[in-house]
């Protein structure tokens, strides 16, 4: 496969820019070699390839993404930077240095590099796996699973799939599972398999003190895209067009009325009749506030 004289010249200025001695050599059979007693270096990579690996070590290190061993994004940065040309890596410090973010740095807990590969692994392959976990309570088992997908939600890593011996659906979240050991055999996933909508659709139906159910005027996809992911499964009314119900647990009521106020859509309260109380409340405090003039102007504080 032939190599245009620019890509070519690129690299051997890449490989002068790491000190490493490029000799050229004339005739009809001619080009670049490498001087007697030099190899090329473990790691090339342009400026725009190393920009993208170290912003993806940053970005992936802030949003949670990480795994137990929490020094392996610095150790694996200093080690890109370490192969790069001073002059690159110079560019590179003032990017990292000058850049800012919006959102604070996530500090969840994180999974063992061990368990994450092991699992994903088993979900390559249609494996069943052996996980040790512990529960929010704290309680201990050993567990056997047919993994369906690894997904990534809220700065946390979970497993989904079924638990073969109860038959059921199961979400496992990765950082409470201590040890995950492949089993022989091998399992058929049901067909396509959309690993995000089942962690979603699990973390929404989890068991919390309240259950509400609503009817929201609106198409599915609007009335789902307005809710925090996560939140709600939300399904169309099949007995009433236009409508959408949505379904969701709570361990507390005050704050469901703001996210429903945020959705700005009309909706009716099927289940708990006390969350009627809280949205009129909420209600009540926003037309106060909203009949409310500055200090000094008069009328209503």
């Amino acid at each position: 496969m032939g190599v245009d004289e620019r890509t070519v010249r690129r690299y051997v200025d890449h490989l002068l820019d790491l000190e490493v001695p490029v000799e050229s050599v004339r005739g009809r059979y001619g080009g670049y070699r490498l001087a007697t007693g030099h190899r090329l270096p473990p790691l090339m990579l342009t400026d725009e390839e190393a920009l993208a690996v170290l912003l993806g070590l940053v970005a992936g290190r802030r949003a949670g993404l990480a795994t137990a061993t929490g020094a392996s994004g610095e150790t694996a940065a200093a080690k890109i930077r370490r192969v790069l040309p001073q002059r690159l890596r110079g560019r590179l410090d003032a990017v990292l240095g000058s850049l800012a973010f919006t959102s604070a740095a996530a500090d969840p807990p994180v999974p063992e590099a061990a368990v994450l590969l092991a699992i994903a692994d088993a979900v390559r392959h249609h494996r069943p796996v052996s996980i040790r976990y512990t529960a929010a309570d704290g309680r201990r088992s050993d567990r056997t699973l047919h993994p369906y997908g690894l997904v990534a939600h809220s700065g946390r890593w979970y497993v989904t799939g079924v638990d073969p011996g109860i038959g059921a659906d199961r979400n496992f979240r990765l950082d409470r599972i201590s040890a995950a050991t492949p089993l022989t055999g091998s399992f058929e996933p049901p067909g396509e398999v959309d690993a995000a909508q089942r962690v979603l659709t699990g973390l929404a139906t989890a068991p919390h003190r309240h259950e509400v159910v609503l009817l929201v005027q609106g198409e599915a996809g609007r009335v789902r895209g307005g809710l925090p992911a996560g939140l709600a499964v939300v399904s169309e009314a099949v007995d009433e067009p236009g409508w959408c119900r949505v379904e969701l647990r709570a361990e507390r009521l005050d704050w469901v009325p703001g996210v429903l106020a945020a959705l700005d859509l009309p909706f009716v309260i099927e289940r708990p009749a006390e969350l009627r109380e809280h949205v009129a409340a909420f209600a009540d405090r926003l037309a106060r506030s909203a009949r409310r003039r500055p200090p000094g102007a008069g009328g209503d504080r």
